[in-house]
């Protein structure tokens, strides 16, 4: 045992330059690895680092500062080597030893331990040699305290007198003469009093840090919950989106076996007709081949007049001339299946190809046209006509247009115009597409039903659609008060000034033209992050709010499409999925949506007849708590008005959805 305790002392110490860092030369001390794999000391390898990152030892170079870890194993290795090496030598490492308590000596004998200190005679005393004090009346008034070690340095340089005062104007002690002196006209405390003071300022430090430690610890809580918060929405959010594709899959996979059912029956019914044809053929194969033994046998009747006796007639199988049946899979149905399944797949493609958040407008806009562009590669690629399909409309849906509404409101595509209506021709004359229903569109047409779930309100079948006719099917009439036109010189005097205020601009949002030109792109701006600013709805504030007053101003549209111009409170949500103007208590707006006109408040719409304005005046009367929208041309005519509460100041408040689209303030003149 000895000698392998001896054998592997021997192998340890072989390793000391192994263990030795290349830097210090000395044995590794808290030993760290870095990416290439050699190890250092941590304050070695840290004090190489100045200006850049590299190994010392293969000058291998680090883009950023690497992460140091201590190496464990090493460590331990280390401190093995250090313990056997002091054994081979003879030596153990000694303990610390406990810090001994200072002895203040008697300055007279030099060896008793001093029992206190005289501050008059500057020195330490035993007992014994403290009777004088204690017992000489001459002693009385000499000050005597617990024993001082450092009574040389409470001596003043200067006058050789113990400092018993402090200047706090210079922030130091000081003895009598100093005050006398060069501390005269000072103000002075003593030392017990500074130390007093002191203590205090720093308790109120460790009180104040005490406060702050205790809002971090706090703030470092709430993110704390907010991480968890958001991994269990993440979880749940997860959750749901699985749940929402496997539906489609499901649906996808019963679709599937419902178009591999059509194609196994079309399959098996084929079949069962060639199957039946095939019997019959061969009945009559055997039949003929009945005939023909006979007539064989006939003619090798050797007997003239026993042949000439005999009759024989055809069997009735030779009246029927075979022929093979043109049995495909291009019949109706099949065809339909498949190339109902190839467009969906293109269109799937086509949408799949654009970015997420431009997925939804596409399809909404592809559903107002009541056509699928995939659909119509999808036929052509298939090879398939519409001679052999009868119609595409037997596998195109049939989807009425839909007015979109999205809980977000900065997506970067705009939604499709709606194509004119096209009456449907008869095959046989145009082979044209046609939006025609049919029982093959109800499937897809009810998938469709999905958006509902993105807030894509579909309109009532069976009634005409107003963006087709250019009618409206439900109006707001007008308020009698403002039924007729006004000059536009009568609202002038009331005109006033006003900006677009930065702080509340969307990130697509950019201002110009001394912040009286606002434009939306799909590029954000790099604003800063504030409180006011609308970070959902691509929507900004005036700079001015008013609460009292009349007060009058003009905006020019860059289109009637995808903007709104409104009226908000300052304590609008700016943040939540309800700072939408109009879908709050606390904002109205008129709003062009996809060539309809709307009054907002409070979630509640009501459509309007579009006048389709180039330029729009609104007429905000505080007093009455109204506020007039204008039609702005050689004169004003009023299109809508809204009633409020002056609870608080208003702000002009603007939508703007449609990228490239813009709002300027215009000056009044």
């Amino acid at each position: 045992m000895m000698a392998e305790a001896d054998e592997s002392g021997f192998s340890l110490m072989s390793l000391e330059d192994e263990l030795t860092c290349s830097i210090c030369l000395s044995t590794f001390d808290c030993p760290v690895t870095i990416p290439c794999g050699h190890n250092f000391c941590q304050n070695c390898l840290l004090a190489t680092w100045k200006d850049s990152y590299s190994c010392p030892q293969c000058r291998t170079l680090f883009a950023t500062r690497p992460e140091l870890k201590k190496n464990t194993v090493l460590s331990t290795v280390v401190e093995t080597f250090r313990v056997r090496s002091y054994k081979t030598e003879g030596a153990v490492p000694s303990k610390p030893e406990k810090k001994k308590r200072h002895v203040i000596r008697c300055d007279t004998c030099m060896e008793a331990e001093a029992a206190q200190t005289c501050l008059t005679c500057m020195a330490s005393f035993c007992e014994e040699h403290l009777r004088p004090h204690r017992e000489n009346p001459i002693f009385r008034l000499h000050q005597l305290a617990s024993p001082v070690g450092d009574l040389m340095e409470r001596i003043c340089t200067d006058h050789h007198k113990l400092m018993e005062l402090f200047c706090t104007q210079h922030q130091r002690p000081i003895c009598s003469l100093c005050l006398q002196q060069v501390h005269k006209g000072c103000s002075f405390t003593s030392p017990e009093e500074q130390r007093s003071k002191k203590e205090m300022d720093l308790r109120e430090k460790l009180v104040f840090l005490d406060g702050k430690l205790s809002k971090n610890e706090s703030v470092i809580s709430q993110m704390r919950a907010m991480q968890n918060k958001l991994r269990e929405s993440a979880i749940h959010r997860k959750s749901a989106l699985s749940a929402g594709y496997q539906q489609m899959r499901d649906m996808m996979t019963k679709e599937e076996g419902d178009a591999l059912k059509a194609v196994d029956k079309e399959v098996e019914t084929g079949e069962v007709k060639i199957r039946g044809l095939i019997s019959k053929f061969s009945e009559n194969v055997d039949n003929i081949g009945k005939a023909k033994e006979e007539i064989l046998c006939l003619l090798g009747q050797s007997q003239t007049l026993a042949f000439l006796q005999t009759s024989f007639n055809l069997p009735q199988a030779v009246t029927y001339d075979p022929y093979s049946p043109r049995i495909t899979l291009e019949s109706k149905k099949v065809v339909q299946v498949e190339a109902f399944a190839l467009t969906l797949k293109n269109y799937l493609t086509e949408i799949l190809k654009q970015p997420v958040e431009a997925r939804i407008p596409k399809l909404i806009g592809d559903i107002n046209t009541g056509t699928f562009a995939a659909g119509e590669r999808a036929a052509s690629a298939s090879g398939h006509s519409p001679t052999s399909l009868g119609t595409y409309q037997e596998f195109e849906p049939n989807i009425p247009p839909v007015t979109p509404r999205f809980p977000r409101s900065h997506s970067p595509a705009p939604l499709a115009k709606p194509a004119p209506k096209k009456k449907p021709q008869k095959l046989a004359k145009n082979p044209s597409l046609t939006t025609e229903s049919s029982p093959g569109n109800k499937k897809l047409g009810k998938s469709m039903e999905n958006l509902q779930e993105f807030g894509v309100k579909e309109k009532p079948r069976g009634r005409p659609v107003a963006a087709e006719k250019n009618e409206v099917t439900e109006t707001t009439d007008i308020p009698s008060e403002i039924s007729s036109a006004e000059k536009r010189s009568d609202l002038m005097k009331y005109g006033t000034v006003l900006n677009f205020d930065q702080r509340t601009a969307h990130k697509r949002i950019e201002l110009s033209e001394n912040f009286t030109k606002a434009t939306v792109s799909d590029e954000h701006t790099n604003y800063s992050d504030c409180p006011e600013r609308f970070a959902v709805c691509s929507q900004v504030l005036a700079s001015k709010g008013f609460s009292a007053g009349r007060h009058y101003w003009e905006v020019r549209l860059s289109s009637n499409n995808f903007i709104g111009i409104g009226l908000a409170y300052s304590s609008i949500d700016r943040k939540g999925p309800t700072s939408r103007l109009g879908r709050n208590s606390k904002s109205w707006c008129v709003e062009w949506f996809n060539v309809k006109l709307s009054a907002w408040h409070n979630s509640t719409e009501a459509v309007l007849v579009n006048p389709n304005p180039k330029r729009v005046g609104v007429l905000l009367d505080c007093e009455e708590g109204k506020a007039t929208f204008y039609n702005v041309a050689d004169r004003a005519y009023p299109f809508h008005s809204f009633s409020f509460q002056s609870a608080e100041a208003v702000y002009p408040a603007f939508w703007i959805f449609s990228s490239g689209s813009y709002i300027t303030l215009c000056k009044l003149q």
